[in-house]
């Protein structure tokens, strides 16, 4: 079976890539290179002895797709492509509205005219907005987003139950994912960032590796046991096995199925820089600033869906996720570059 990864380069997408690949799939990547390197396919076909099929294509641009979905016989798509900082997102949402929803749309209009009907879609936390409890069941409402990012999710969460909905032929797995931290355990593939990171591990690892001066932990006075944001972190190998997981079910499903994938174990900011100087043996200097647009105090997976369905839990330790993720730092102390 031939999968399309859009924006298969990346973080995720790459550990995706390299999980499909072990698991017997054929693998091609579409990806603009604008958060990622093509160095990352080329050490996941080092790692698996096998090769990816892979085009530098914005996804938004609907020719360049019709292109690859006519050279390649793709039987399901995995759509990671799109801007994924909430930060950003409030600064730039014109930006980020633009980007996603359109490779969304694109991808769609594309399946539809090569008869392509899986689709597994990278989805957010962030969907479930400031309103619901934790720990977050998929059963609860979506919305009142926090952020333009976690509205980009939820407006493609829409349009994919629609189209869902118009074509009972359709499978759509909508996997919401919580924290991913971590990196292959070769040390070869791992989080890559562009420009000042905006994700909390890769901060920390760059602090460690001498890139960074120092860590900024936005807000000390959260309603927390520490009084920093608490989050659950994935490690990213075992975000990736979900995505593997959820092919696997969609082969055999129509309609629309919703996952979260996480731990259900939230650690705060501070615990995690604890939890990597610890694992690791190296200190990461850290400051308190004010609280950042768009953070909530406290968010968590109840996973339990994804383990009766899918067969899925995850398997890694919060010490894996720092040790991996400072073993790739160590040895790329650059990235990719």
């Amino acid at each position: 079976m031939k999968i399309l990864l859009a924006g298969g380069a990346g973080y995720i997408g790459s550990h995706t890539a390299l999980e499909l690949l072990e698991a017997g799939y054929e693998v091609v990547v579409a990806d603009n290179f604008c958060n990622s390197s093509p160095e990352s396919i080329r050490r996941v076909e080092a790692l698996t002895g096998k090769t990816v099929a892979m085009y530098e294509a914005d996804v938004k641009e609907k020719k360049i797709l019709q292109k690859i979905f006519s050279e390649q016989e793709i039987q399901g798509v995995i759509h990671f492509a799109g801007l994924k900082a909430v930060g950003e997102s409030m600064e730039k949402p014109v930006i980020y509205y633009r980007n996603n929803i359109d490779t969304t749309l694109s991808l769609l209009e594309c399946m539809e005219e090569f008869g392509v009907k899986q689709f597994v879609f990278s989805s957010s936390a962030t969907v479930y907005g400031e309103e619901n409890p934790v720990p977050y069941v998929e059963t609860m409402k979506r919305g009142a987003c926090s952020n333009p990012y976690g509205w980009t999710k939820f407006m493609m969460e829409q349009i994919l139950e629609d189209v869902a909905r118009a074509n009972p032929e359709m499978s759509v797995v909508l996997l919401r994912y919580f924290n991913p931290i971590g990196a292959h355990p070769s040390g070869r593939i791992g989080e890559d960032p562009e420009g000042i990171p905006n994700n909390l591990m890769p901060y920390i690892s760059q602090v460690a590796v001498g890139r960074r001066d120092h860590l900024t932990v936005f807000g000390k006075d959260y309603p927390t046991k520490d009084g920093t944001c608490r989050r659950d972190y994935i490690h990213v190998a075992d975000l990736a096995r979900g995505h593997v997981k959820a092919i696997a079910y969609g082969a055999s499903h129509k309609g629309v199925e919703i996952f979260n994938l996480g731990t259900g174990t939230p650690y705060s900011v501070v615990e995690i820089v604890e939890a990597f100087e610890k694992v690791n043996g190296v200190p990461v200097k850290h400051e308190f600033g004010p609280r950042r647009a768009g953070d909530l105090p406290e968010s968590w997976a109840d996973a339990s869906k994804a383990e009766a369905l899918l067969g899925w839990k995850t398997e890694k330790t919060l010490e894996d996720m720092c040790r991996d993720s400072w073993n790739w730092q160590r040895r790329n102390p650059n990235g990719y570059r």
